[in-house]
């Protein structure tokens, strides 16, 4: 009878297997691989290195592998006095300063007969059983103390012309984490306020036509919908007209229409609670304030009074909204006001 662990919940349900890219969690590889190597060492009059003794090496030049020096090492009568002189050795040292250095190894004797039968001792095929070597400091070695016997050496296509050659190849492993590069991007100051302003000036795809006065003024019907609840409903709500082109506006200066619809189309995208006193200070407020007092002050001084304090009755009256000199939807009642100049505004309630 099987028993499950104590604290272990069963579950009827399969385990949902997780699609590319549907969660937003972080990733991250730790990679091991290995930077390789090679040196060709040759050791010519081989018979004249017979007899120098045993532990006694020929050293081959240092090479780098890995930003490490290595170097070959030969023993003609073999390294392990044990055997005799029996076999010859042949060993792989680190040559430079440096600790726990985890590296695999290959040692050949190159068939010179051209048959390509080298006598190989290889670590790298052998590096999922036993891991890489590590040499601990300056001098550690890895390599055979018996390599091959010297009487079938001697008779062997390994020595032609009373000359050696071998082989090595070095894999230094080196360990690195991988991470995805955050790449940044600079965002520039939102500049849309003049970018509106600059279409309005340019004129392009307007499809609405104000005529004050003898002038005419071109807009966009989207633009003065989006920031106004009174032009929304006259273009595009239930009881306007979707197809009006033109719109004719009596009872009011040219010159003021014309700061109002830039005021309406640019200035009024800069409105957010962190900007009202800096728009509140510009000349372009300052010269709409003398035309028009009573909305732009009204306007502007109920937006700032929430910002200074939230809980206050203002702060609630977020649906209220003024449009001046133009009575486009036809109901609700109406307040009039002089500004000090004599002329006569309107002002929605």
């Amino acid at each position: 009878m099987n028993r499950k662990p104590p604290g272990i919940a069963e579950s009827s349900e399969p385990m949902a297997n997780p699609k590319p890219g549907a969660d937003n969690g972080s990733s991250s590889s730790f990679i091991s691989e290995t930077v390789n190597g090679t040196h060709r060492f040759t050791v010519q009059g081989y018979s004249l290195a017979k007899g120098m003794g045993v532990g006694k090496y020929i050293m081959s030049d240092t090479f780098t592998v890995g930003g490490y020096d290595w170097a070959i090492y030969f023993y003609p009568d073999g390294k392990n006095p044990e055997d005799n002189s029996m076999y010859v050795s042949v060993f792989i040292a680190l040559a430079s300063d440096g600790t726990d250095v985890r590296a695999l190894f290959e040692l050949s004797m190159v068939d010179q007969s051209g048959n390509g039968n080298n006598k190989v001792h290889s670590h790298f095929q052998r590096a999922l059983e036993s891991g890489p070597y590590t040499l601990k400091y300056r001098g550690s070695m890895w390599g055979y103390k018996r390599f091959y016997r010297r009487n079938l050496l001697e008779a062997s296509d390994y020595l032609k012309d009373d000359c050696l050659v071998m082989y090595c190849k070095v894999g230094v492993v080196r360990n690195h984490l991988e991470c995805p590069k955050l790449r940044t991007i600079s965002v520039p100051l939102s500049d849309m306020g003049q970018g509106f302003k600059d279409l309005l000036d340019s004129e392009v795809g307007c499809d609405i036509v104000f005529q004050v006065g003898n002038e005419l003024f071109k807009a966009h019907k989207l633009i003065l919908a989006a920031r106004s609840p009174v032009f929304r409903a006259q273009f595009f709500g239930l009881v306007g007209n979707p197809n009006i082109d033109k719109v004719v506006v009596k009872d009011i200066d040219p010159f003021i229409f014309k700061i109002g619809n830039v005021f309406l189309t640019a200035i009024a995208l800069l409105f957010c609670i962190m900007l009202l006193r800096s728009v509140m200070k510009s000349e372009a407020f300052g010269h709409l304030e003398e035309s028009c007092p009573s909305l732009l002050s009204e306007l502007l001084a109920t937006f700032a009074s929430m910002d200074e304090n939230p809980n206050s009755p203002l702060s609630r009256k977020r649906s209220s909204s003024s449009v001046f000199g133009l009575d486009l939807a036809g109901d609700g009642a109406e307040a009039e006001s002089v500004n000090p100049n004599g002329r006569r505004l309107r002002r929605r309630l």
